[in-house]
C-alpha cells in the first residue's frame, strides 16, 4: 500500500461532521481565552502587580515551554486513548485557571497559573484536536476537515483581541478573566459529549518503551527529520516576524496605527493561505505546495527591508508573507498522516512540536537581540527569509523522498 494512503487502521466513529463543528468552536474559544487574551492583559497586569512587562511576558514564555515538555506524553495519550477525556480535562482546567488568574496578587502566582494554562492548552488545543480529526477522517476528507476547523479558529484573534480589550476597559482585567472563564466553559461539554474516541483507540495501547516499531521507523526515516527541520525553521520565522513587524515598520517611518493595521492583515491572510493551499493540494503534492508557499514567504521577507519604507512595498511584502502565515498549521498534520501510521500520529506530531515550540519561544528573543546589536530590523527580516528558505528546501527534499516512496509499501508497519 502506498505511504500516502496508509490509514493505520482507524475506524471512523460517531458523527464526524458534528465533531468537526464542535472542534471549530472549541479551538476558536480556547485560543481566544488561553492564548490571545494575554496580549491585552499584559500592560494592566504589569501595572497592578507592580512589575515590568518583561517579567509578565516571562510567564507567557513559561506557558509555551510547558507545552513543549508535554508534547510527546500528550501525543502518546491521544494515540492510546483518543481525545475525549484529555480535551475535556484540559478545557475544564482552563476554566479553573482563568478564574484563579483573576485572583492573583503576585508575580509567582501568575507564573504558576501560566504553567497550568500551558498544560491545559497542550491537552485541549490544536495538536489534540488534529489527532481527533486524523482518527475520524479518511485521507480524502482529511484536508477539508482540517481546513474547516482552522479557518474558523483563524478568526479567534479577530474576535477575542477586541472583545478582551473592551471588557478590560469596561470591567477591569480581573472581571474580564472571570467572563472569559465563563466563555471557556462552553468548550467543556462540547469536548465531553461530542468528541468520541475512535474504535481503534480501544485496541491500540503503548508498551512501556516509547519506541514502538512505528515510531522507531519514523525516527529513522530521513523524511521525518526533513519535516522537523522545515517546520521548525518556518516557526522561527513566523514567530520572529510576528513579534517585530510593527516595530520594524515604525522604524522605517510608518505611523504606529498604519503599522498595526498592516500587521493585522496577517490573521486574515492566514485564512486565505489555508484555503489556497487546500485547493492546490487537489492537483499537487502537499509537500510541493507547502515548499512553494514557504519560498514566496522567503522572498517577501527578504524584500521587506528594501521596500518596507513605502506604503505599497510594505503592504505587498506583508501580503506575500501573510499568505503562508497559517499554512504550516494544516500542512503538518496532512503530511504526517500521509507518510506514517496514523495510529501513531499524535506521538509523531508531539515529537515535531518540541523543536517547533522551542523555536517559537526563542526566535523573538534572538531577533530582539540581533536588532539591538545592529540597530536595524533589516537583519531580522533577512534572518526570517533565510529560515523560510531553509524550510522550503527541507520540504522540497521531503517531496522528493515522498515521490520515491509512493510506489513502495507503507513507510511504517501496522
Amino acid at each position: 500500500m502506498p505511504a500516502g494512503h496508509h490509514t493505520g487502521g482507524h475506524v471512523p466513529s460517531g458523527r464526524p461532521a458534528a465533531v468537526m463543528a464542535a472542534l471549530a468552536v472549541t479551538q476558536t474559544i480556547g485560543y481566544g481565552t488561553l492564548y490571545y487574551a494575554f496580549a491585552v492583559l499584559l500592560t494592566p497586569l504589569a501595572r497592578d502587580l507592580g512589575v515590568t512587562t518583561t517579567a509578565v511576558t516571562g510567564a507567557y514564555t513559561a506557558s509555551i515551554l510547558v507545552g513543549a515538555v508535554l508534547a510527546v506524553p500528550v501525543g502518546r495519550w491521544l494515540d492510546a486513548h483518543g481525545g475525549r477525556i484529555l480535551m475535556t480535562a484540559g478545557s475544564a482546567a482552563g476554566v479553573l485557571l482563568l478564574i484563579g488568574w483573576s485572583q492573583i496578587t503576585s508575580l509567582w502566582q501568575l507564573y504558576l497559573v501560566q504553567v497550568g494554562i500551558g498544560i491545559a492548552a497542550a491537552a485541549s488545543l490544536y495538536e489534540a484536536a488534529f489527532a481527533v480529526v486524523i482518527a475520524l477522517t479518511s485521507p480524502q476528507s482529511r484536508a477539508g476537515a482540517l481546513l474547516a476547523i482552522t479557518v474558523v479558529a483563524g478568526f479567534s484573534s479577530t474576535v477575542f483581541l477586541p472583545l478582551t480589550g473592551w471588557l478590560v476597559d469596561v470591567h477591569g482585567w480581573r472581571t474580564t478573566l472571570v467572563i472569559l472563564a465563563a466563555v471557556q466553559a462552553v468548550t467543556v461539554p462540547l469536548h465531553a459529549f461530542v468528541v468520541r474516541r475512535p474504535a481503534e483507540a480501544t485496541r491500540v495501547r503503548f508498551g512501556a518503551a516509547p519506541g514502538t516499531a512505528a515510531v522507531r521507523a519514523a525516527l529513522t526515516d530521513r523524511g521525518f527529520w526533513l519535516l522537523a527541520i522545515g517546520f521548525t525553521a518556518h516557526t522561527a520565522a513566523i514567530s520572529a516576524l510576528t513579534v517585530h513587524l510593527v516595530a520594524a515598520l515604525v522604524s522605517w517611518g510608518h505611523r504606529p496605527a498604519f503599522a498595526a493595521s498592516i500587521a493585522g492583515l496577517l490573521g486574515v491572510l492566514s485564512v486565505a493561505g489555508r484555503v489556497l493551499t487546500t485547493g492546490l493540494q487537489r492537483r499537487y503534492r502537499t509537500t510541493t505546495v507547502t515548499a512553494g508557499v514557504f519560498s514566496i514567504q522567503a522572498l517577501a521577507a527578504l524584500l521587506l527591508p528594501f521596500v518596507g519604507a513605502t506604503v505599497g512595498g510594505a503592504i505587498g511584502a506583508v501580503i506575500g508573507f501573510g499568505l503562508g502565515f497559517g499554512v504550516a498549521t494544516i500542512a503538518k498534520p496532512v503530511l504526517l498522516a500521509q507518510r506514517y501510521d496514523t495510529r501513531r500520529y499524535a506521538t509523531l506530531a508531539g515529537i515535531l512540536v518540541v523543536p517547533m515550540t522551542l523555536a517559537k519561544a526563542a526566535a523573538p528573543l534572538a531577533a530582539a537581540a540581533a536588532a539591538a546589536a545592529t540597530r536595524t530590523y533589516g537583519v531580522v527580516m533577512i534572518a526570517a527569509a533565510v529560515c523560510c528558505a531553509v524550510a522550503a528546501i527541507a520540504l522540497a527534499a521531503g517531496a522528493h523522498d515522498e515521490q520515491m516512496n509512493t510506489s513502495g509499501t507503507a513507510l511504517l508497519p501496522t
